[in-house]
Order: structure tokens, then C-alpha cells, then sequence
């Protein structure tokens, strides 16, 4: 087990002081989305939940934080109970690590419990995780507060909880690597340093996704930094699916999907928000490569949350409905479209529970199996000379530079703030150095 040193033992304030603190540090959803913290504790809900279901195929960070981590993580927990005032605590883990969840429950205090998880896909949207828990159904693109909740990433309580600036971030490092880990490394470093922290890629021609592998960005170039939300990093052969799927412009998708798709309706029977009961149906989305297919249509491209499992999983010909999903996306909301029906007439589709798609049919769907799923938490000294610094690593609006160039930094200080009164989120310094100001980005060479 890690050593626990470095972890604050002084919580932030708890109570109405609690986002203005969070807000200081940086603190945003590490689980990939960023969205602001501090904007979600400023809310009134009866129940907290822990998004420990870490579904994507080769990830293990968060089960390895609340392996090692528990202490600030529990802390963190309690300290957003508090805020919004919440009776309730749950943290939501896959039912395969037992061996954490009875370290857990030993930990818990009063009003915290833990809740195992089926080990399906996509058992981490929240969505999905809110219905698993609380038996709720959060209507189409409403929020967890919608149905009383909210929900947070482990990393993200366990930031809180240990009540210092964001400079660092944890990940898992998988696929063709020589050996597999979770690293805690410093916001700004580039994928390939980390990538050679992980032995190096085990083949000479590869790619990379950042994220998880279903709902991955592939990276442009090892020089690409990790950012507050870099949650993996997954390096597979050039030539694998993925790698080809992920890269697929737009005009071979549409091109494709407009002479190919059957309407077979798998894409939908399989969509995990259609099994809620949203207004969503790939399928449909399908017919408007071809077809002037009317409002309903793409009103339901609204509602897709990304997931990818229609595209990767259930489609018997190869096509991408998420994507065409995505591209319909902004032109419903130009056409000012939306759901009309009301909460109360969501439905979740009665063979929902027997459509989960097990992980180990997922990674084998995936062409995963030859690689090592295991990511220990293991230490790692980087020593980067240059980091740099996004300014925008979240959702809302980019940060503006607090320094300017040639000001000398500490770890910990801040480089950029929000416009106030604007979504957004602080960003400090991972290293100590000399400030340069670029365009979209703060460079601090050591």
C-alpha cells in the first residue's frame, strides 16, 4: 500500500464555506465532464453519491484511490453531506472488489453505505448510476439535483478532502504499455512522458486515446499535456479498431451509414438511456443520413449521453450511430427543439436490467483481451522541465492568466482565474518555474 504522505489531515471548513474553498482550489469533476464543484455543492439534496463505477474497459483509478486514498476520500464525502445538506451518502463500486468494498464498510462513518455494482457498461454514466442507487430516473436533460441527488467523482471527493490546489492528477496508463499502473502525475506534463513512466509503448507503431476507450479523444501527438479531467491513457497498436474507429472522419461515417444501415434497431434496444425510458433511438438518428426524418428525430439525438455502446457494441454492420447522434446534436438545438413530455410519463423499458452489457463481453467485443487489465497505484518521480497548462481544462468558460510572462511560480499558486461571475474553474501551478503566457495556454519551464 502507498504511503499516505502529503495528505492534509485539516479538512476545508464545512458548511456554506465549503464552494467558495473548493471553488479557490481548482476543484472540478475528475472523472472526466469538469464541470465547476463548487457550482454542484450550491444546491440542497437529500443524498451524495460517490461515482466509484469506473466502467471503462482498462481503467482502475478510482478503485485504487479508495484502496489507498479512503481516509481524505471519506472526509471529502462528508464534508459535501454537510454542504448540501444531505441525510444520505452512497458509493456506488462494482461488486468485483470485494476486497475494497469490505475495507469501506469498515471505514464508513454513520450515514455513508456502500452499494455494490453489477460489473456492466455503462454503469459509471450517472444517469445510469442515480437509477442503480436510488431507483430514480433523472428526466432527459435534467440533473442529478432534478431527483434530489448528486453525484461526484472519487477523485473529486477525495480533492476536497485533502483542501489544497489541483496541480496534480491521477490516471491509468493501459493497453500496449510494458507495464500497466495508475500514476499520480502533475497537470501539464506531457501524455508521452507518462506514457514512458509506463515502461513504453510494447509495440513501435501506435496510437493513443485519452479517457476511457469508449469514450476516448485520440490524441494528436504524445506532446499533448494531461489535464484535470485525463483519466487514462490508453496506448493500442496503429492498427487497431479502435485506433481506426476513433480516427474515422465524419464524411466516411455518413457515407457509410447512409447506404449500409438496415434499421435493424439493435442500436436502440441496446442504448442504456432508451432503457430508461428517454426519448432517444439511434436508429432514427440513422435514417437522417438519408431521409428528412422531422422533429421527433432529432429531438432524441438530444438526449444521447456519448456513450458509444451503439456504435461499439451493438451494431451488427460497423456503423456509427454515435456519432451520427452527435453531429445532429447542434442542429436540433438550432432548430430550438425539445423534449415535451414530463417526468412523470419516463418509463424505464422492463427488459433494462437484462440488457446490461457484461465487461468481459465488452473486452472481448473490443479486441481488449490480450492486454493486461491491471493498473496498481505505484509511485513515480516526475521531474518534468516544462509543463503547459491549458486554459481551458473545464466546463465553462476558459480561465484568464493571473501572471504574466517571466513571473517566477511555486506548486500550488495560481496562473489563471474565471471572469467572475462566469462558469469556469482556477488553475494553479504543478512545478515551480519561470511563466510564459501563450495564446490558449500558461508554459512554466522549470
Amino acid at each position: 500500500m502507498m504511503a499516505r504522505t502529503g495528505i492534509s489531515q485539516a479538512g476545508a471548513a464545512p458548511g456554506a464555506a465549503l464552494p467558495g474553498r473548493v471553488e479557490e482550489l481548482g476543484i472540478i469533476g475528475a472523472g472526466g465532464g469538469g464541470f465547476p464543484t463548487a457550482v454542484k455543492l450550491q444546491t440542497r439534496v437529500s443524498v451524495v453519491i460517490a461515482n466509484a463505477a469506473e466502467c471503462e474497459p482498462l481503467l482502475h483509478k478510482d478503485k485504487e484511490l479508495l484502496l489507498h486514498y479512503a481516509e481524505p476520500f471519506l472526509r471529502g464525502m462528508e464534508m459535501a453531506m454537510e454542504t448540501v445538506g444531505a441525510r444520505e451518502g452512497v458509493i456506488g463500486i462494482k461488486e468485483k472488489y470485494q476486497d475494497i468494498i469490505e475495507a469501506l464498510e469498515r471505514q464508513v462513518p454513520s450515514g455513508i453505505r456502500v452499494v455494490p455494482l453489477p460489473d456492466v457498461y455503462p454503469a459509471g454514466d450517472e444517469f445510469i448510476l442515480v437509477h442503480m442507487v436510488t431507483g430514480r430516473v433523472i428526466p432527459p436533460g435534467g440533473l442529478p439535483k432534478d431527483v434530489d441527488a448528486v453525484v461526484s467523482n472519487v477523485e473529486t471527493l477525495m480533492n476536497i478532502g485533502l483542501d489544497r490546489p489541483v496541480t496534480h492528477k491521477y490516471l491509468t496508463v493501459a493497453g500496449a504499455v510494458a507495464t500497466p499502473v495508475t500514476l499520480r502525475v502533475p497537470v501539464g506534463i506531457t501524455v508521452g512522458e507518462v506514457v514512458e513512466a509506463a515502461g513504453g509503448a510494447t509495440v513501435s507503431d501506435f496510437g493513443v486515446l485519452l479517457g476511457g476507450v469508449m469514450m476516448a479523444k485520440p490524441a494528436a501527438s504524445l506532446d499533448v499535456p494531461v489535464t484535470k479531467t485525463t483519466g487514462g491513457i490508453i496506448v493500442l497498436p496503429a492498427e487497431h479498431a479502435l485506433i481506426r474507429r476513433h480516427n474515422a472522419p465524419w464524411i466516411h461515417v455518413q457515407r457509410i451509414g447512409r447506404s449500409a444501415c438496415d434499421q435493424c434497431r439493435f442500436c436502440t434496444e441496446f442504448c442504456p438511456r432508451f432503457l430508461l425510458g428517454h426519448p432517444i433511438e439511434p436508429h432514427r438518428a440513422m435514417q437522417s443520413l438519408g431521409f428528412n426524418t422531422g422533429a421527433d428525430a432529432m429531438v432524441s439525438t438530444l438526449y444521447c449521453c456519448e456513450c458509444n455502446l451503439c456504435t461499439m457494441f451493438a451494431c451488427p454492420e460497423d456503423l456509427d450511430p454515435k456519432t451520427v447522434c452527435v453531429q445532429n446534436k447542434p442542429l436540433a438545438r438550432e432548430r430550438g427543439l425539445v423534449w415535451k413530455g414530463t417526468p412523470e410519463s419516463i418509463e424505464p423499458h422492463p427488459m433494462a436490467e437484462f440488457r446490461r452489457v457484461p465487461m468481459r463481453r465488452l473486452i472481448a467485443k473490443l479486441g481488449l483481451g490480450e492486454f493486461n487489465n491491471t493498473g496498481p497505484l505505484v509511485e513515480h518521480a516526475f521531474v518534468p522541465r516544462r509543463v503547459n497548462l491549458p486554459l481551458k481544462q473545464h466546463a465553462g468558460v476558459p480561465a484568464i492568466p493571473v501572471v504574466k510572462t517571466g513571473d517566477r511560480v511555486r506548486t500550488g499558486d495560481l496562473l489563471a482565474a474565471p471572469e467572475q461571475g462566469k462558469l469556469g474553474a482556477r488553475i494553479h501551478s504543478s512545478i515551480d518555474g519561470v511563466v510564459t503566457v501563450k495564446g490558449e495556454a500558461v508554459v512554466i519551464e522549470a
